[in-house]
């Protein structure tokens, strides 16, 4: 066999090229779940205090989509709307305790009030049919964009 230096080529160089992709690979797994363990500690030092608002403006949401559904599959019966404007009402109740931050400001007060108000009514009167219950539905999301338009970052 002849000596590769006899025949004028080079020996062959080991591929570094691969140990620095595995390498940065690791450097990056390692990173990513370093990333995600610093967050959940971060995350994990919350009190029910901190999610309140978030949980608050959920379960807003969550009632006036299905209600919202309820329009859209032409299911308008009381039965079927009176359960979410209920929880709405209720819900309402939570917004000052929620936000104790704005609970001074009159103008937040006044829109936490409106929505009462027009929950109210379509209690008082719960709305029989689809066009009583889209006209309940936007008159408090109309409270609910008020109140946005003043107050959301």
């Amino acid at each position: 066999m002849a000596d590769p230096q006899s025949t004028g080529t080079p020996p062959a160089k080991p591929n570094t090229n691969a140990r620095y992709l595995f390498l940065l690979l690791i450097g990056l797994v390692l990173g990513i779940v370093g990333t995600v363990m610093t967050l959940q500690a971060i995350d994990s030092g919350k009190t029910w205090r901190d999610r309140y608002p978030m949980a608050t403006m959920h379960l807003l949401q969550a009632h006036s989509a299905q209600m919202a559904g309820k329009l859209k599959g032409n299911r308008c019966e009381v039965t079927d709307s009176l359960p979410h404007l209920q929880a709405l009402r209720t819900l309402a109740n939570d917004l000052e305790p929620a936000f104790p931050g704005l609970a001074d400001d009159s103008r937040f007060a006044d829109h936490a009030a409106g929505m009462r108000a027009r929950l109210d009514q379509a209690l008082a009167n719960p709305p029989a049919g689809c066009e009583a219950l889209k006209e309940a539905a936007s008159s408090v999301g109309e409270s609910c964009r008020a109140c946005h338009l003043d107050f959301r970052t």
